[in-house]
């Protein structure tokens, strides 16, 4: 977001105006909290994790070794691994 701000300083001397003197500002407040940006980070690290390199570990915490021969995140993932050239297989 930029703000563009205007100041006037008005210089008196013995109740006359002695000078006039206008200030343009421009502030940028782009401020996005750290916070934002780090929890973005660990979403896109833990995106490429299951995109690329899982073959059932994370579905194995709820359904055991079942989850090695089902495969379900790489099938469901399977065209993106391709696309962003991992290779599955």
């Amino acid at each position: 977001m930029i703000a563009i701000y205007t100041i006037i300083y008005i210089i008196r001397t013995n109740g006359k105006i002695m000078s006039l003197y206008l200030e343009l500002r421009v502030k940028n407040s782009d401020n996005v909290p750290r916070l934002a940006i780090g929890i973005l980070a660990v979403i896109a690290i833990f995106s490429i994790y299951l995109i690329g390199y899982d073959q059932g570990q994370l579905f194995s915490m709820v359904q055991g070794s079942e989850a090695y021969d089902s495969m379900w995140l790489h099938e469901f993932t399977h065209d993106i691994r391709h696309a962003a050239g991992f290779p599955c297989h």
